[in-house]
């Protein structure tokens, strides 16, 4: 069993949630198409599309991604992340801003989140927890599910279609259920995931604001078919998107647990 060592600039308590969230899933059960027909016609039109039959159910995955952020200006990095979707993530990435490398991590486990991010090793850059992150860090765990497929048929997701191309997951994230919008093509793709998730992109005081990820192209590891590559940011879909994106990545790698 392939364990992803933590990144060694990780807290203890970080590298106590990235040890723990990647468990090999307990009774991960061979994928029975069957099991989507429930399902409102969009979400099952990707279930089956994103999960091969006789798929493992595993639940944990381990992400290695790369591309650019926006740290002023767009600047590349390279991260890891291990996400258990209704549970938690770390986040570990590194950055340079100019030539002196950035490093930390946004994490979320057992209703609290944490951001710390430090330059050359040394200087706190950018640090917080709190009520605020915490809910705005359940907000992404929620709507990243969809890089985890097998959680789409836990029966804690609630699902309802609103059209013949949408459908809504609410998924339960420490106190509060998030309702995470997908937009499906025809053929199952994933084309893009919206929701209401809080923060403050306009520097005024926390609250809610449109979140979202756009996704191009496809790619297959362990019989999950995932986006290849992946924009998210804030007011996706609207006039302020060129202001809210802030993150751009390819997936290069994808280990389930």
């Amino acid at each position: 069993m392939t364990v992803v060592v933590a990144p060694p600039y990780l807290t203890q308590e970080a590298r106590h949630d990235w040890d723990l969230l990647q468990r090999q899933t307990l009774q991960a059960h061979p994928f029975d198409p069957g099991q989507a027909d429930l399902l409102p016609d969009p979400a099952r039109r990707w279930v089956l599309h994103t999960i091969a039959p006789g798929t493992a159910m595993l639940r944990a995955v381990v992400l290695s991604t790369h591309g650019t952020i926006k740290l002023g200006s767009w600047r590349r990095f390279r991260a890891t992340q291990v996400l258990l979707p209704l549970e938690g993530f770390v986040w570990s990435a590194s950055a340079c801003l100019g030539l002196l490398p950035v490093r930390g991590f946004d994490r979320y486990r057992a209703g609290a989140g944490e951001m710390r991010w430090r330059l050359l090793d040394a200087f706190s850059l950018m640090s917080g927890t709190g009520a605020d992150i915490t809910r705005s860090a359940a907000g992404r765990l929620a709507c990243e599910f969809v890089l985890a497929p097998a959680v789409a048929l836990d029966p804690r997701v609630r699902w309802k279609a609103l059209d013949e191309r949408r459908a809504v997951a609410s998924l339960p994230v420490g106190s509060q259920d998030h309702d995470v919008t997908m937009t499906i093509a025809p053929d199952g793709r994933l084309e893009s995931v919206t929701m209401d998730r809080w923060g403050n992109p306009d520097k005024g005081a926390c609250r809610q604001h449109l979140f979202g990820i756009e996704c191009e192209d496809e790619t297959v590891f362990d019989g999950f078919t995932l986006p290849a590559r992946i924009r998210g940011g804030w007011w996706p879909g609207t006039a302020r998107w060129p202001a809210g994106e802030f993150i751009r990545f390819t997936l290069d790698g994808a280990l389930f647990r």
